[in-house]
């Protein structure tokens, strides 16, 4: 059974031996037991639980698991729900898998650098032995450069918050690994929610329209995917529904997250009173809050799902009501 290092210390060469071995695997018998996952594997799947929430799907639906998932089952002879599995193992929510998975999963979650550079080693060492990129996709978008792996929305997250919102939803933690991977699957939940926030707004400002790309790459930063009730005020079902979410430039996101703004149940953007005020005598003011650039409702894609409206009166009634009145 591989131990931690094995996951942890990964090596160029020994990940190039795993490789080997999983390209030329039969697949499994009907009915037949599967061999091992090897840490390739497992890391892979680990990464990929950065983008896939494996309790969407259960045995009768793993069939339709999104990418990487189907593209990881192919590459590795396995069915889907064997990688859904292995996520589920991963994250503790599952005890079939060895307890040094699961401290290998917090880790790796809980530092992003570790993560990326484990990832790395795994992605080049397949390409060394002939894995193209159609068979596995470069997923995090890290194959080519050093450049970091960020992990979106973490800005609206304290680590205070986090950990009295653990505290509270699991009473009685005594395992340090636990408690880190709580911690970790908290920070895992508000990227693939700011993700999919910012998928489901076509990747632009649903106050004004900003839309940055450059070189054909979407330019990071430039807008912001954040809870309309905040993470710290919402139950675990609302940090993660994406009708809880808006997406916004920097000035705008700051401004509805301060109360400057609000949306009504009909999707028309309110500006502070006394700001509105002020728009037309300052051209500063006016070029963030003018009518253009605001737009009088929200900018939403056909397909998107709109804000829910249990969500905007929260905002109207706890957030733009006290910035009113202060």
């Amino acid at each position: 059974m591989p131990a931690a290092a094995d996951y942890l210390a990964i090596t160029p060469s020994a990940a190039r031996t795993q490789w080997r071995s999983i390209v030329v695997r039969p697949w499994a018998a009907e009915g037949g037991r599967q061999v091992a996952f090897t840490p390739v594997e497992t890391l892979l799947c680990l990464a990929a639980s950065l983008l896939v929430n494996h309790r969407r799907y259960g045995g009768s639906t793993a069939h339709r698991a999104e990418e990487p998932v189907p593209s990881l089952a192919r590459l590795f002879r396995r069915p889907n729900s064997s990688i859904l599995a292995k996520m589920a193992n991963l994250d503790g929510s599952r005890r079939n898998g060895a307890r040094h998975e699961v401290e290998v999963a917090a880790r790796l979650l809980g530092g992003q650098d570790e993560l990326a550079s484990v990832y790395r080693i795994i992605v080049r060492a397949a390409r060394d032995v002939g894995v193209t990129a159609e068979d596995l996709p470069d997923f995090l978008y890290l194959e080519h450069d050093d450049a970091p792996l960020i992990l979106l929305g973490q800005d609206e997250l304290s680590t205070s918050d986090i950990v009295d919102a653990v505290h509270t939803e699991h009473p009685g933690i005594t395992d340090q690994v636990t408690e880190l991977l709580l911690i970790a699957a908290a920070r895992v939940g508000q990227h693939r929610f700011a993700r999919d926030v910012l998928r489901n707004h076509g990747h632009r400002c649903v106050f004004c329209g900003l839309a940055v790309t450059v070189d054909d790459r979407r330019a990071p930063r430039m807008l912001v995917a954040s809870h309309i009730k905040p993470w710290r005020e919402s139950d675990p079902h609302e940090r993660l529904d994406v009708a809880n979410g808006l997406t916004a430039c920097p000035t705008h996101d700051v401004a509805f997250d301060t109360g400057l703004l609000t949306v009504n149940g009909g999707l028309r953007i309110h500006i502070h009173t006394d700001l509105h005020r002020k728009v037309d005598n300052d051209p500063a003011l006016h070029a963030a809050f003018g009518r253009p650039p605001l737009a009088e409702r929200l900018l939403l894609p056909a397909d998107a799902l709109p804000p829910q409206r249990a969500y905007l009166d929260w905002h109207r009634n706890h957030v733009y009501r006290e910035t009113a009145t202060t």
